[in-house]
């Protein structure tokens, strides 16, 4: 400074009030000077954002140095996140440790990944503690931690807990999460979880005064949701046998028919005969469920059953929002999608089916972020025959004109029928079917169907690796050949019924998983034609 100020001297600059101005630029250098001189501390520590189903790494940086006290975040952080200097504070304070007096600045790295949620607090609490001393930064290297925190320093549960450590598992570090996520967390194989009720906890555990405890995974296996059961749907032999062969093959299926008659009780009994889930497939499922924050450990190994109004939006139905969330076809993953009143949807919202009935995945693209997810649900779907719901009924009480059933139909575009892979006609049911029954005559009648389908679906696996329904062409031509007769049976079809190439590979798949389902290798011409009547009334 004496050197400023006699350089200032030996200018000897006369006028007032640039002598002033040239001190007041000397005296700004000499103090960010004196602020190079400070000790100035840097912190590291490891966490995980969400982008669609993948948690991609988050280094949550966190800077000392002098300068007016505040709190500083950077880093594409939405306003849950920027919230969480407050909550951080507070927390700390609680706590009792010595919140820095300092300038602040907490960097999320990338910084062009958008950060979302108080799943930061945790990291970022620690991130000033270590930077400022109160624990040791090395200790920080070999986790990675996730939690929001009360104001009291309480660790709060927070959503893709599972996602977030499928993505860890691969980087050989532990990772610290609130207790109440924890187990989800603990399904994952091979994942080192460390449940945490608090921030004190976690600090005296990188301190070595008390370890957190390792949750081990546990994996839970759990039965069909109860009551679902095929003997409580009276008589409709036909429904039941279209489920047996949509369970086996993965099929889409349409259910029409007066109200009444049993399509959502037939609907609602199609996840439980489904095949057991695969470890990936319930690892999938849990994930795309936890993002939603939806998931719950009972539902393990459970087929999801996904049932939304009609009156849901297309957001809601394919996912979205600033920052996409998974939407129904999504939490419906490797599971039943059941839209009851199919005419009475929206028809621009039925049109975002048509690309994840082929693909499997959803696309979602916003102006500044895309987003996938998976979509490999199997839809089923219910509707009236005609405005009323009576048409053809036996007692005549339908009065709806030709024109008006016509236009009823077409609310559900030609496209969308045609990725349907089967369709039934649901009566209504005579007196003598609601009869009671002895419960002798009830007691099995969903386990021994499901054990068919658990045959066929093998069947299907060991001969290529997938259901019937996910068979490209090229996969369908190889392993769905068909006879002779069977061919010229088929053209016939195409012909009368004006399928298109679309229809004629469903009706064959279909066709194929009936004779899996008979324990043949070949498509014979009864298999063929019993796939074909379900393809008649598809439209």
């Amino acid at each position: 400074m004496a050197e400023c100020l006699a350089c200032l001297a030996a200018a000897r600059v006369s006028h007032p009030g640039r002598r002033g101005a040239l001190r007041r630029v000397l005296a700004r250098g000499a103090v960010r000077a004196y602020a190079r001189g400070l000790d100035v501390a840097v912190a590291i520590v490891h966490s995980r954002g969400l982008s669609g189903v993948v948690a991609p790494r988050v280094s949550v940086e966190v800077h000392l140095a002098g300068g007016l006290p505040g709190v500083h975040i950077v880093g594409l952080a939405e306003t849950e996140v920027r919230e969480a200097r407050d909550r951080v504070r507070a927390a700390l304070q609680t706590a009792r440790f010595e919140f820095p007096a300092r300038r602040v600045t907490v960097s999320l790295a990338p910084a062009d990944l958008p950060k979302e949620s108080g799943r930061f607090d945790l990291p970022i609490a620690l991130g000033i503690l270590a930077a400022n001393g109160q624990i040791p930064a090395d200790a920080l290297a070999r986790y990675e931690f996730a939690g929001e925190l009360a104001l009291t320093g309480e660790l709060r549960a927070i959503r893709g807990a599972l996602a977030m450590v499928l993505s860890a598992r691969h980087d050989g570090r532990a990772f610290v999460l609130p207790a109440a996520s924890a187990d989800e967390a603990a399904l994952v194989p091979d994942a080192q979880v460390l449940p945490a009720p608090s921030l004190l906890a976690v600090c005296a555990h990188l301190t070595g005064v008390a370890a957190l405890p390792v949750l081990e995974s546990r994996p839970v296996t759990a039965g069909a949701p109860a009551g679902a059961d095929l003997a409580d749907v009276r008589g409709q032999a036909q429904g039941k046998r279209a489920l047996e062969i949509a369970a086996s093959g993965a099929h889409s299926l349409l259910l029409r028919g007066p109200p009444g008659t049993g399509k959502s009780m037939l609907a609602q009994r199609l996840a439980p005969l489904l095949p057991a889930m695969t470890e990936d497939e319930a690892l999938e499922s849990a994930a795309i469920a936890s993002l939603a924050g939806q998931f719950r450990v009972e539902c393990w190994r459970v087929r999801p059953f996904r049932a939304p109004h009609h009156t849901t939006s297309a957001v809601a139905l394919v996912g979205g929002g600033g920052v996409p969330r998974p939407g129904e076809i999504s939490l419906a993953h490797h599971g039943v999608l059941f839209l009851d009143e199919l005419a009475e949807w929206d028809r621009r919202v039925l049109e975002v089916l048509r690309e994840p009935l082929e693909s499997g995945v959803i696309h979602i693209s916003r102006a500044a972020r895309q987003s996938r997810f998976p979509a490999q649900f199997q839809l089923v779907a219910a509707m009236n025959p005609c405005p009323c719901g009576w048409l053809g009924h036996s007692s005549g009480r339908c009065g709806c004109t030709p024109d008006q059933v016509s236009r009823y139909r077409r609310r559900v575009s030609g496209a969308l029928y045609d990725r349907i892979d089967m369709s039934i006609e649901v009566p209504a049911l005579e007196a003598q079917d609601m009869a009671a029954r002895a419960p002798s005559s009830r007691s099995s009648e969903t386990s021994i169907v499901r054990e068919r389908v658990a045959q066929a679906h093998a069947r299907q696996i060991g001969r290529q690796g997938k259901s019937n329904a996910r068979l490209l062409p090229a996969e369908a031509e190889r392993h769905c050949a068909l006879s002779a007769p069977a061919e010229r049976l088929l053209a016939q079809a195409m012909s009368k019924l004006f399928l298109s190439a679309r229809g004629h590979q469903r009706i064959v798949k279909v066709a194929r998983t009936i004779a899996d389902l008979a324990g043949s290798d070949a498509i014979e011409g009864s298999h063929l034609a019993e796939a074909i009547g379900y393809r008649r009334d598809v439209g």
